[in-house]
């Protein structure tokens, strides 16, 4: 028996987490059996374009690989970065997301994300890529993490910072070398310094 659009637009956001327009479009499916499974409620709306099966099961990074889908060039930081590593105890209510300073920052219902923008060195320093739920991820390393919570400490708290690289240090999850190298890209060397070697003592 042929397989229908409705089936295959189905299958489509089964095996990716998500669909989007132009998923839709490549496969050759009418935009039309689209707006009939969202006013069905079969899928549900995400963002500009993207669609996932409505109470379908997600990992508990689901978050992440949303706004990754949405902006591919984008990379997640700071507080998300943290938790994702599993170091500290922060958990976040929203997405942090690290762009290239200048590009346009993306929009998205669900999760919730919060912009931070980068340029040079601080953004292209300590990219790790994971495969989530079927999707490439972009991830800040654990030792870039924590030197961009030191840069930005004034916004997330210089004591989330000083908790993340005690447990980071004490579960021994960057070199220091690799620590160094982050520090230099973002600039954070003096400000770490005295943080650094009260750990590492």
């Amino acid at each position: 028996m042929a397989t229908t659009d409705r089936e295959r637009l189905i299958g489509l956001a089964q095996a990716h987490g998500f669909v989007s327009t132009q998923d839709v479009s490549r496969a050759g499916i009418h935009s039309h059996q689209l707006t009939r499974l969202v006013a069905d409620g079969t899928l549900e709306r995400i963002a500009r374009g993207r669609y996932r099966l409505a109470g379908s099961e997600v990992t508990e990074h689901h978050g992440l690989v949303l706004a990754a889908a949405t902006a591919p060039g984008a990379v997640i930081c700071l507080l998300s970065a943290l938790s994702f590593h599993g170091i500290g105890t922060q958990l976040p209510a929203e997405v942090w997301l690290a762009i290239e300073r200048g590009r346009r920052p993306p929009r998205l219902l669900y999760p919730r994300l919060r912009i931070v923008q980068f340029s040079g060195p601080a953004f292209h320093e300590g990219i790790e890529v994971h495969e989530l739920e079927g999707q490439r991820v972009r991830v800040y390393g654990v030792a870039k993490t924590l030197a961009d919570l030191f840069k930005a400490r004034h916004r997330v708290g210089i004591d989330v910072a000083v908790e993340a690289l005690r447990d980071a240090w004490r579960k021994r999850r960057f070199t220091m070398e690799e620590l160094d190298r982050a520090a230099r890209a973002c600039r954070v060397e003096r400000v770490m310094r005295p943080y650094v070697e009260a750990v590492a003592a």
